[in-house]
């Protein structure tokens, strides 16, 4: 039987959502959870949607674990009285057949925060202060001409033998009630730190120290440019996972494991 989990963490004091050798992880905790709530004959293993990295956070995080039994009604607030306070679990349900968190997955949605101005002390562990006042009109205009099917080479930490073709389908700046400037950010997968290399992009752009058509050069190009840096981790939100109809999700995670050329 697999679950579907869906779940939210600060991840200000974690190394991660991967389960590492003597560090606290997200996974990690979940799993120990897990273990105690349902007690399976062997460790809890939890496929998760999107892996994000140190300091990174998930208010719409998805994983599934596969199961000998189903689950008691109350595990959630059962969860909720093992786990710390900075991890909460939603919904714990029977997932339909063919449900994958990773491969079945549409698309993931992600906001970063970046406070130009007036930084509200209460938002500090997820929003990023930039010391310069930013144009988003500009920094729209580049990120436009980024959104559509590329290889994204130039903004990944690439893996041996991995992929870094990906569709982005959504790249915009807008700012909320706060003054804060807030991107909206969804593909239908990531590369390891895409998100935070196309922000440190867009960044130079919106205070004026590169122009609009930066970003898209060193698209091009193919390979990373020093003077993009890696915007840093606290301000970015994994906000959502798309899924297709239950009849779509086994066809969906057989369309994603294919490696794109």
């Amino acid at each position: 039987m697999r679950l579907r989990i869906d779940l939210g963490y600060d991840g200000t004091a974690y190394a991660g959502w991967a389960r590492q050798p003597g560090q606290q992880t997200v996974q990690g905790v979940l799993e120990d959870a897990l273990a105690i709530i349902l007690r399976p004959p062997t460790p809890p293993a939890l496929t998760v949607a999107g892996r994000t990295d140190a300091g990174v956070h998930a208010r719409g995080q998805v994983a599934h674990l596969d199961v000998g039994q189903v689950p008691p009604d109350n595990v959630v607030r059962r969860l909720d009285g093992v786990l710390p306070d900075d991890v909460r679990v939603r919904s714990v349900v029977v997932a339909p057949d063919g449900f994958d968190a990773r491969f079945s997955a549409l698309s993931r949605r992600y906001s970063y925060r970046v406070a130009d101005g007036f930084a509200d002390p209460l938002r500090r562990t997820d929003t990023v202060l930039h010391g310069r006042p930013l144009n988003l009109e500009a920094m729209n205009d580049a990120s436009s001409k980024l959104i559509g099917e590329h290889d994204f080479a130039a903004y990944c930490k690439q893996r041996q033998g991995a992929s870094t073709i990906r569709r982005l389908l959504r790249l915009d700046w807008e700012r909320d009630a706060d003054g804060v400037a807030v991107a909206t950010v969804e593909a239908d997968a990531f590369c390891h730190t895409m998100v935070r290399s196309l922000v440190g992009a867009l960044l130079p752009v919106g205070d004026e120290r590169r122009p609009v058509d930066w970003p898209a050069a060193i698209l091009r190009v193919g390979v990373r440019d020093s003077l993009a840096s890696v915007a840093p981790p606290h301000g970015l939100t994994l906000e959502a996972v798309k899924y297709p109809t239950a009849d779509r999700l086994a066809a969906r995670a057989q369309e994603t494991r294919r490696v794109r050329r």
